[in-house]
């Protein structure tokens, strides 16, 4: 059985706007209105108050990342001895102008921290690694790199959500 949580914010025709467009972000509110059953304008609606509300943050495009030489995957490690607001305020800051962090993660456990981080090759990885050691006070760095992307997606699980 599924766990359900209250969310009062949607309903199960919001439910399928969200799933389409977690597919394809760049259907039109008329493609949309049609998969749903419903016409342009009320749909057009739903879309724009699922986004006033933060349900909808924003429409991407992916971009393939081996179609753009970046091949390599780390899975980034960090251990702190400083757990500190001020640290944490320092290490936020710190990896905020690195665009080859693609997520970042305070995790608990062992593990601090944890960074994906998507580059060209080893090489870019060690330069990236020399800027981000310099740039922050770390414990422990340990790097994992990604052998074979097994599953990938953006799409959030939509089975969790008590629907109206």
């Amino acid at each position: 059985m599924v766990f359900a949580r209250r969310c009062s914010i949607v309903d199960l025709i919001d439910r399928e706007i969200i799933r389409l467009l977690q597919q394809d972000g760049g259907l039109s509110a008329r493609e949309i209105a049609e998969a749903v059953g419903l016409s342009t304008t009320p749909c057009w609606r739903r879309i724009r108050a699922l986004e006033e509300r933060g349900v909808l943050r924003a429409r991407v495009a992916l971009a393939d990342a081996d179609s753009l030489e970046l091949g390599l995957t780390a899975i980034v490690q960090i251990r702190t001895s400083d757990h500190s607001q001020a640290w944490l305020e320092r290490f936020v800051a710190g990896i905020e102008p690195f665009e080859e962090i693609v997520e970042a993660y305070r995790t608990s456990g062992d593990i601090d921290y944890v960074l994906k981080v998507v580059v060209p090759d080893i090489a870019a990885y060690d330069e990236f690694y020399k800027r981000l050691i310099a740039s922050v006070d770390l414990f422990d760095v340990r790097s994992v790199f990604v052998m074979e992307e097994l599953k990938h997606t953006t799409a959030l699980p939509l089975d969790y959500v008590n629907w109206r």
